[in-house]
C-alpha cells in the first residue's frame, strides 16, 4: 500500500485523512507544528491498523518548511505516493484592520509551502509514473470574499493551481485534486475567529470526518475538483451565472458577523 505525506494532521481534516489511509493499511508521514499530538495519533495508528507512521514537527509557514520536510524523507528513504497539503489557516476581519504578520503567514502556508511540496514530490511521482496528490482548497476559492478577503485569494491560488498541475500531468500516471469544502465543523473556525459569522452561527457543520472520507475517496477516483456536499457545490456554481459585483456582496452578506 502507498505511503501518504499528509500535513496538518494533527487536528480536523488532516486528522481524519491520516485515519482514513492508515484503516486502507498505508504507512504515513505526518507533518505539524505540534509533535506530541502526531505522536498520539502515530501511536494510535499504529496500535489499530499495524502501518509504519513517521512524524515531523514543523512550522510549515516558516521559510524553506517543504525543503526540510522533503530532505528528511529523502534521508529516511521515504517513498512518498500520496501527497496531501491539508495544512492552512484563515483570519476573520476587515482587511484594513487585520494583522499582517498573520496574513503572511497565512500567504506562506497555503501558498508558497504548498506549491513547494507539489514541485518536490511530484517530480518523483512523475518519474515513476505513479502517484495522486491532494490539495485542500475551499468553496471559498469560487468567489471573493469581503471579511476574509486574503484568505479567500489563497484557496482561489490553490484551485487554479491544482487544476493546471492535473492537467500537465494527466497523461503521466499522476492526478492532482482540489478538495473544496465549505464550513466544516474543526479547529479552523477558532482560529479564524469565526464563530460570530454569519456562515457558523446556528448552522449544523459537516464534519471533518465526513470530509477526509469525500475527500480522499475523490481523490483515489483522480477527481480534479471535489465539492463536498450538494449545497455547497449549488454555491461554489453560482458565480458562473451571478455578474461578479453581486457575487461579492452576497458573499459578503453570507460571511459578515451576525447582526
Amino acid at each position: 500500500m502507498a505511503t501518504a505525506l499528509i500535513t496538518g494532521a494533527s487536528s480536523g481534516i488532516g486528522f481524519e485523512l491520516a485515519k482514513v489511509h492508515a484503516s486502507k493499511g498505508g504507512n504515513l508521514v505526518l507533518v505539524a507544528r505540534n509533535k506530541s499530538k502526531l505522536d498520539e495519533l502515530k501511536m494510535e495508528l499504529e496500535t489499530n491498523y499495524n502501518v509504519s507512521v513517521y512524524t515531523i514537527g514543523k512550522d510549515l509557514s516558516a521559510k524553506d518548511a517543504a525543503q526540510e520536510v522533503y530532505d528528511e524523507t529523502t534521508k529516511q528513504n521515504i517513498q512518498i505516493d500520496y501527497l496531501i497539503n491539508n495544512a492552512g489557516f484563515g483570519d476573520f476581519g476587515m482587511f484594513v484592520e487585520t494583522d499582517w504578520n498573520k496574513e503572511y503567514q497565512m500567504i506562506s502556508l497555503n501558498i508558497t509551502t504548498l506549491t513547494q511540496f507539489t514541485k518536490l514530490y511530484l517530480q518523483g511521482m512523475v518519474q515513476r509514473r505513479n502517484g495522486r496528490i491532494m490539495n485542500v482548497a475551499s468553496t471559498a476559492a469560487f468567489q471573493s470574499g469581503p471579511t476574509m478577503a486574503v484568505y479567500f485569494a489563497t484557496k482561489a491560488y490553490v484551485l487554479s493551481f491544482s487544476e493546471a498541475v492535473d492537467n500537465e500531468v494527466s497523461d503521466k500516471g499522476v492526478t492532482v485534486t482540489a478538495l473544496c469544502p465549505g464550513a466544516t465543523e474543526s479547529g479552523f473556525i477558532e482560529a479564524a475567529g469565526m464563530q460570530a459569522s454569519n456562515l457558523i452561527e446556528g448552522k449544523k457543520l459537516p464534519t471533518s470526518k465526513e470530509v477526509a472520507a469525500y475527500g480522499y475517496h475523490s481523490m483515489m477516483k483522480g477527481k480534479t475538483v471535489a465539492i463536498h456536499g450538494f449545497m455547497d457545490w449549488i454555491l461554489a456554481n453560482s458565480s458562473r451565472f451571478v455578474p461578479r459585483a453581486l457575487t461579492v456582496l452576497l458573499t459578503r452578506k453570507i460571511v459578515d458577523r451576525v447582526a
